[in-house]
């Protein structure tokens, strides 16, 4: 599937890492979704029950977020994308991207983050 719904550069303060600072202090964390699925009948409809509310999408990612805690960002990935294909049946695929923009590690530069792409399992 070509089509997806783009949430870019949402920014969630959490408690997610390794360190016993991590998991006291909430620090930000940047993540990008990606929800694949056919958008043509809700735009030849013009019909939000047609396609995934990226409104309910957005919230989600923040409750878990914001809501949970992880050793790793991975782990906290796994979640997002778990609870969107829950969410959203219509929904084929999500990719989730996490950054750390403030984790330390020893020198200058911009993030840590992953990516991964989880399909639906067939029925």
């Amino acid at each position: 599937m070509s089509d997806r719904i783009l949430l870019e550069g949402m920014v969630f303060e959490g408690t997610h890492g390794v360190y016993p600072e991590e998991q006291v202090t909430p620090q930000p964390f940047e993540v990008d979704v990606e929800l694949a699925l056919n958008l043509q009948p809700a735009g030849l409809a013009d019909d939000l029950a047609l396609t995934a509310d990226y409104g309910r999408a957005f919230d989600t990612c923040r409750q878990v977020v914001e809501s949970t805690r992880f050793n790793l960002i991975e782990a906290l990935a796994e979640a997002i994308t778990d609870e969107l294909l829950a969410g959203f049946p219509m929904v084929d695929s999500v990719t989730v991207r996490i950054r750390k923009p403030k984790v330390q590690l020893g020198g200058p530069f911009r993030s840590a983050g992953i990516e991964i792409r989880r399909r639906r399992r067939a029925a």
